[in-house]
């Protein structure tokens, strides 16, 4: 906004009568602006709260699991000891190669 008033410019909205090259027209503008951001972050902590109250209930947000940890430790083995390629891997259990590799960063990061 300051910017625009620099350059010499003012915003009007004919739908609203908002003019902001008046004192009248950025008291009406800044008072939106004010209003939107508090909405926003009132969306934003109703979320987490939501969030929070599913997780005290249980729940786990996120996509499912495409492996089980059984599945995963099997995978890794095949990998690791048995000598097995990422793709064959993935075909044989289901699954994208990136699904394996994930399962490799997790490994080497425990």
């Amino acid at each position: 906004m300051k910017a625009v008033q620099q350059a010499g410019a003012g915003f009007r909205s004919l739908a609203e009568d908002i003019d902001t090259t008046t004192p009248a027209g950025r008291l009406v503008f800044h008072v939106f602006a004010s209003i939107t951001q508090f909405e926003r972050e009132r969306i934003s902590e109703r979320t987490r709260e939501g969030l929070e109250a599913a997780r005290k209930r249980g729940r786990i947000g996120g996509r499912p699991a495409a492996l089980s940890s059984a599945q995963r430790d099997e995978a890794r083995r095949m990998r690791d000891k048995d000598g097995h390629s990422l793709a064959e891997i993935a075909r044989l259990f289901g699954v994208s190669v990136s699904t394996v590799r994930r399962i490799k960063a997790k490994q080497e990061a425990s």
